[in-house]
């Protein structure tokens, strides 16, 4: 699968998804709406089949090309803050909640999700979905590899002076755990808040396939199942586990 994370605005959207060769392009957390958008998150949040998620459906069937983008979700009286994955013929995959509410920004606003690990099959790949500040947690992602996700997708919001996440724990969560990880930042400003860019797309080996500069940019990787067994012969973490030594751990 040829993967893609569109560092930019998000209605550029169209003209991105018309003019790649990605199987898949990821979009940045909240990027529907923005995300430093305080009441106006209420006011612009849908259902999961709302009038963006159609909209989006279309594009995908019509560019032919798979989309994951975070959006503010509407369910009976809470709002999520969401990612939806939809396959390149405009059918919704999955949809995912975010579990873990980074501060103030997230926690005044969102309700947090209940379910660790939502996954989807897509291009012949397994693929998993988390939402920004959830990466930073090793157990969810772990929870991903243990239940068999081979690429996870994580739109995002970092900012500034936070580059250490996406230069440094992104790769080391793809090594430990063994999986691809798409990490899709911005690369704007709202209000006080600056983001950081540097996007990427991480191997199971550690190694950064793809990574994008702190301005608007699209960027490319392929990841396939061989490259994945292949690691995991080499990098024995997941088989090596001995999870009888590790109760009282998550407590």
């Amino acid at each position: 699968m040829r993967v893609a994370i569109h560092q930019g605005p998000f209605d550029a959207l169209p003209e991105v998804l018309a003019g790649t060769d990605a199987d898949l392009v990821v979009t940045a957390e909240m990027g529907t709406t923005g995300y430093h958008i305080g009441a106006r998150t209420h006011e612009l949040a849908e259902p999961a089949d709302g009038p963006t998620a159609q909209r989006l459906s279309a594009l995908a069937r019509e560019t032919g090309v798979a989309i994951a983008y975070g959006y503010p979700e509407s369910d009976g009286e809470h709002v999520y803050n969401s990612v939806q994955l939809v396959d390149a013929t405009g059918r919704r995959l999955a949809n995912y909640r975010k579990t873990h509410l980074f501060g103030d920004l997230d926690k005044a606003w969102f309700t947090p999700g209940g379910e660790a690990v939502v996954q989807a099959e897509l291009g012949g790949l397994r693929i998993g979905l988390l939402i920004c500040y959830d990466v930073e947690f090793p157990e969810l992602v772990r929870a991903h590899a243990l239940a068999g996700t081979e690429l996870l997708v994580v739109p995002t919001a970092l900012m500034t002076p936070y580059e250490l996440v996406a230069d440094t724990l992104v790769p080391a969560r793809a090594y430990e755990s063994q999986l691809f990880v798409a990490y899709a930042n911005r690369c704007d400003t709202e209000r006080e808040l600056t983001y950081c860019g540097r996007s990427c797309v991480a191997a199971p080996t550690g190694e950064v396939l793809a990574r994008a500069g702190s301005g608007p940019e699209l960027v490319h990787a392929d990841v396939t199942r061989e490259a994945l067994a292949a690691s995991r012969l080499e990098n024995t973490h997941l088989a090596d586990r001995r999870p009888e030594l590790y109760r009282g751990t998550t407590a």
